[in-house]
């Protein structure tokens, strides 16, 4: 795969490839943005099981077998998002994210794959709860792209932090600067850097230099 051989130059990289194994970003290559937005938005701040509780909920409220349509979730009423387990702020969020779909500031897919990462970003961090992480996050794990490198994660930002042996995480734009010589792979770089933190927090605090 040439995105690993490329990470590969790198021994710190080679050695966690050869540890981890083959890459697996799981990309969800049917979801459309507007589904991703719904979903990332439940994910704000909460545990993995409990997001997808609600979104269960949220999904129950409307028949049928696919991912709910922005006008009926426009035309549901609060108190029913709400019974979902929705905060004021998220139901406002989602709502944003229905209205932006329907006037096509949230692209569908096909549209999206005539989009730029970074004009992508523009678009739809216009929207209400809606921030450059998530945006990224969408860019790598629904549209596949290939080179998308999220700084200002804290999970990329400490995978760095542990796979060099620093004292300090880099501040997101040393990391932009370094992670330039990943290019064109940096969506792989950050799912090896997602892992390396992962193994950190598994072996506890005797991981930190």
């Amino acid at each position: 795969m040439e995105g690993v051989r490329h990470l590969s130059k790198d021994t710190r990289f080679a050695a966690l490839i050869s540890r981890v194994g083959p890459p697996r970003l799981d990309i969800q290559r049917q979801r459309s943005p507007y589904e991703a937005l719904i979903r990332a938005i439940a994910h704000q701040q909460l545990h993995g099981r409990a997001a997808e509780a609600i979104l269960a909920r949220f999904s129950a409220l409307f028949p049928g077998d696919g991912f709910p349509v922005p006008d009926a979730v426009m035309a549901t009423a609060e108190t029913a998002l709400r019974g979902c387990g929705f905060s004021g702020g998220k139901i406002a969020a989602i709502r944003d994210i229905c209205a932006k779909t329907l006037d096509g500031t949230v692209p569908t897919r096909r549209q999206s794959h005539r989009l730029t990462d970074e004009a992508l970003i523009e678009r739809l961090t216009s929207i209400r709860g809606v921030g450059r992480w998530t945006v990224e996050m969408l860019l790598i794990f629904t549209l596949g792209r290939p080179d998308v490198l999220p700084v200002d994660d804290f999970g990329v930002r400490e995978g760095y932090r542990v796979l060099h042996g620093l004292e300090a995480q880099p501040k997101p734009k040393v990391l932009s600067e370094i992670g330039a010589a990943w290019a064109p792979h940096r969506s792989l770089a950050t799912w090896y850097l997602y892992r390396a933190s992962e193994e950190a927090r598994r072996q506890g605090p005797t991981s930190r230099a």
